[in-house]
């Protein structure tokens, strides 16, 4: 019989992420998930990874630069953005997991809400999945993580990517995410997804505010109290543009106080495009959280 999918609160967070046959230890150090969008229209590096030869070389540089995780995703979710056909998506990753099989020692994730998309990510040794959708868009995504034992990434939005700026406005933001994230984590765990094998992210930029994205960031600790680890995405955004009055290329410095913040108030994970710099900053971000 499925267990309750009534929210719960764990009493700590894991120390560890169980993703497939990996183990990614938590907690020590605040852990790097390096961005590569193989696609033409992502909002900060849209276009430059679409060959599949760049994309490749691209995801052998953030290993290198000290990537923990690379997070690989062949469909734009910035604002406004309309969705390409499972066909192209997949025709985009295809040639870039067929490359990265077995060369690489750092886990993949496949940042994708369409269930047959994870499922060819997966069988090309992908144990992530990044569905910012929480798996509500695709009933079979549920399933298959669950039976993959894959690790998943839980992301609060409102809408879709198409229509989640329209509205920014909530009553109570943080508590709407946290029981929003909550709710799904039950889902998870009652449809089988081991507890260990889940990460909440808050979607900084995913219908919010500036002063939205500033409130989860400043209320993150909040959130781990879900007893689930945190994963923080607020690379190069346009709230940093907002606030620094720079432009997507000009925000690396913006984007590093983002992700100290972050890294200060309780996030575990950071997705970023800019790995070698954030990892140079964590190294005395995480001192400093450790006191040693």
């Amino acid at each position: 019989m499925a267990r309750s999918a009534s929210p719960q609160v764990r009493s700590s967070i894991p120390r560890s992420l169980h993703c497939r046959d990996r183990v990614l230890p938590l907690g020590d150090r605040t852990l790097v998930v390096g961005v590569l969008n193989v696609t033409p229209n992502s909002f900060y590096d849209g276009g430059r990874y679409l060959d599949a030869r760049e994309a490749v070389a691209r995801a052998r540089r953030l290993a290198e630069d000290g990537a923990d995780v690379i997070d690989i995703g062949g469909q734009s979710s910035r604002p406004f953005s309309t969705p390409v056909s499972r066909e192209e998506e997949l025709g985009r990753l295809k040639p870039v997991f067929e490359e990265l099989r077995g060369t690489l020692d750092v886990p993949l994730s496949i940042d994708t809400t369409d269930a047959e998309v994870a499922r060819y990510a997966l069988s090309q040794g992908a144990c992530i999945v990044n569905d910012i959708s929480s798996l509500t868009h695709d009933p079979d995504m549920l399933p298959l993580v669950a039976e993959s034992n894959a690790a998943v990434v839980l992301m609060h939005m409102r809408g879709t990517p198409r229509t989640m700026q329209v509205d920014t406005r909530y009553e109570d933001l943080l508590s709407e995410v946290k029981s929003f994230l909550a709710a799904r984590a039950a889902v998870a765990v009652a449809g089988g997804v081991r507890p260990d094998a889940i990460v909440v992210d808050p979607g900084i930029g995913f219908g919010k505010s500036v002063e939205g994205n500033l409130a989860l960031l400043s209320g993150l600790q909040d959130l781990a109290g879900l007893g689930y680890p945190v994963l923080v995405g607020a690379s190069r955004k346009s709230f940093i543009g907002r606030l620094s009055d720079l432009p997507e290329e000009e925000r690396l410095e913006g984007s590093l106080g983002a992700a100290a913040a972050a890294a200060m108030n309780g996030a575990v994970l950071l997705r970023v495009h800019d790995v070698r710099e954030t990892v140079r900053m964590l190294r005395v971000v995480d001192a400093v959280r450790r006191g040693r």
